[in-house]
């Protein structure tokens, strides 16, 4: 692997900025030139996944899965349990939908029986409800070049943490160490090919309808057992990729993740121009080629080091240049649209985009003329935050409830769009009526987990309710059936029962009661009676755990207090806890847990991370497990 830090050095990434310029005048000169294809339009897509266990899990073996497929349409992803397919374009007509759905069945069966081998499967969702903090080490980053570089060149340019700070009906706050955050996000890329005249229409037509899209694609709501944004991919990419300082927002300086900040007048140059001068190159490459010497050869220059960069800019609508049967063209790439819920899902969220670009563009001449930018940018975070539940100005200058905007207004304009460039009627019909029901019964791939989320019992901890979503998730999707139609999701358990539970961090209560040091004993008391718990761990100010109060040594507190007539409102916390905890790690196995505290004779166990309190697991976990391991293994006599 090349060494990172040498596409790092300060003289390597000045010489690549040269030839990044020198790209920019050449790309300028072929516009000038009218060299780009324009008879031709076609769409295109990447489809990127999850890779999980029995136990739906991060699995990390996309490396296997690649080699063993050995085809250059899959790719890596930044993780080990993330892995990409890029389909073949199709041109934008006729029966295209239903060759785009076909493709993915084929890519997504070809993925699964590779996993399979490896006792793993594949599952598409925006952010994986079973993924936990410490399956983002570096331990778990693709052995690629390209990543470390990436990881090593942001880390260096924040200068500290990477950290995450997202604000739903929960409130997530975590620091990592790396990029590796990003991996918790997987989406569906859709690019439509444009003529260099039209470039500058369409993409501001692509900012604009992003928010109806979104809303009826979120396909998001958890991270970490947090319920965050029915889309909480937007706010994970743009925080995970953010190599700003905290003096950069005095600034106003744009994260590499971004919505844009006005509309493009002319062409696809002021994208380029305004993305160079306002983000650094973050590393460099070799063996470049001149644009100019291709020209002159009357070759079509591959423009690799605009290329490169512009990979390192994360627009969620991005200007893309490619070379198709020996001409160049431009894309547009949706960046927005979340992974699943199912594949003819994603098929529907690709028609109805589509179909308001092209029904749009019909519609109206210039949309810059009728609503400002920062209002679809408003737009675009509303949706964000609430999906289907969201309100968004229009181009009539009106606030319309969304589900309403799409199910009386764009819906018919998308069919409209896609009727005008020739498509098959039965699939426009298909897969727009999908986005119409899905409007409807307000039921997309957010709001399904929502809802199943709250309507599991309270039996389940948090974690096994996550794991819950991703197993009704996996199983719905291979049924084939769009997400409107899926069934609350119920507890599945069958035969991996075992791999369910083989961590305490898979079950442990995350959803901690704790005490201070200097707390009364009358609030440590009363804790346990209100909450009905047997077993308070003590923190200090920086959430490191220093004991733990039982209710065997309260109730002989309490006794010896009554016993010699004590004054009890001077004894504090400290003066009862335990100083001598015993502790595991989320990665503990059930099994070592449970002789932990047969050979402590304890009935509780405080899960530490990076010297945190992160959750604690009891007897009473144990039993209930065991209890539903029992009743599963009576159900199969």
């Amino acid at each position: 692997m090349e060494n990172p830090s040498n596409a790092q050095q300060p003289e390597k990434l000045r010489a690549f900025t040269k030839y990044l310029i020198r790209d920019m005048k050449a790309l300028e000169q072929m516009l000038a030139d009218d060299m780009f294809e324009r008879d031709t339009k076609r769409i295109g897509a990447e489809q990127e996944v999850f890779i999980i266990d029995r136990a739906s899990r991060p699995h990390p073996v996309n490396t296997k899965i690649v080699e063993d497929i050995d085809d250059p349409r899959f790719t890596y992803e930044l993780a080990r349990f993330n892995l990409e397919f890029n389909l073949d374009p199709l041109t934008f007509g006729g029966r295209c939908l239903n060759d785009l759905e076909q493709q993915l069945n084929n890519g997504i069966g070809k993925i699964r029986e590779a996993a399979e081998k490896y006792e793993g499967d594949i599952i598409l969702m925006g952010s994986l409800t079973t993924i936990r903090k410490s399956d983002l080490g570096m331990d778990n980053i693709t052995p690629m070049a390209r990543y470390y570089m990436l990881n090593d060149a942001l880390t260096r340019m924040r200068g500290a943490e990477h950290e995450l700070k997202i604000k739903g009906a929960d409130e997530l706050h975590v620091k990592h160490d790396s990029v590796m955050m990003e991996s918790c996000n997987t989406s569906f890329q859709i690019h439509f090919q444009v003529s260099q005249e039209d470039f500058a229409r369409l993409h501001n037509i692509a900012q604009l309808v992003t928010a109806p899209v979104l809303a009826a694609a979120a396909n998001s709501p958890f991270l970490f057992g947090k319920q965050l944004f029915h889309e909480t991919r937007i706010a994970v990419f743009q925080q995970s990729i953010d190599n700003r300082r905290a003096q950069d927002f005095v600034h106003e300086r744009k994260p590499r993740v971004q919505f844009g900040s006005r509309w493009v007048e002319e062409s696809v140059m002021e994208i380029f121009q305004e993305d160079i001068t306002r983000f650094r190159v973050l590393f460099a490459i070799d063996d470049i080629e001149d644009p100019f010497e291709a020209l002159d050869k009357g070759r079509i220059p591959k423009l690799e080091a605009l290329q490169l960069f512009n990979g390192t800019i994360y627009r969620w609508n991005r200007p893309c240049y490619g070379i198709t049967g020996g001409k160049p063209h431009l894309r547009i790439e949706n960046r927005v649209l979340p992974s699943g819920p199912s594949v003819v899902d994603e098929v529907a969220n690709a028609a109805f985009w589509l179909g308001l670009m092209a029904g749009v563009s019909t519609q109206y001449s210039d949309i810059t003329k009728l609503i400002p930018f920062k209002e679809v940018e408003s737009n675009f975070m509303s949706t964000a935050r609430r999906g289907l539940h969201s309100q968004i100005t229009w181009l009539d200058g009106s606030t319309w409830p969304v589900q309403d905007l799409i199910m009386n207004e764009l819906v018919p304009l998308a069919k409209e769009g896609l009727s005008q460039h020739n498509l098959a009627q039965e699939d426009i019909d298909h897969y727009l009526e999908i986005i119409h029901e899905r409007t409807k019964k307000r039921q997309n791939g957010a709001i399904w987990q929502l809802e199943s989320f709250h309507h599991l019992e309270d039996t389940w901890s948090r974690n096994e309710k996550m794991t819950a979503l991703a197993d009704a998730t996996l199983k719905h999707q291979k049924s084939g059936k769009p997400v409107h139609l899926w069934p609350k999701a119920t507890v599945l358990r069958k035969n991996r029962w075992e791999k369910a539970f083989a961590t305490v961090g898979q079950f442990m209560t995350t959803d901690i009661y704790t005490l201070k040091e200097d707390d009364i004993i009358d609030l440590a008391a009363n804790v346990m009676e209100w909450q009905s718990i047997k077993h308070i761990p003590v923190e200090n100010d920086d959430h490191q755990l220093v004991g733990m109060v039982t209710y065997k040594t309260m109730i002989s507190t309490l006794n010896n207090i009554i016993a010699k007539n004590l004054d009890h409102t001077n004894v504090s916390v400290s003066d009862i806890m335990d100083r001598e905890v015993v502790t595991v790690t989320p990665d503990t196995t059930s099994v070592d847990a449970i002789g932990i505290m047969q050979h402590n004779d304890i009935s509780s166990l405080p899960v530490i991370e990076k010297s945190k309190l992160v959750g604690i697991v009891t007897e009473y976990d144990f039993t209930r497990i065991a209890g539903e391991l029992l009743k599963d293994r009576l159900k199969k006599r």
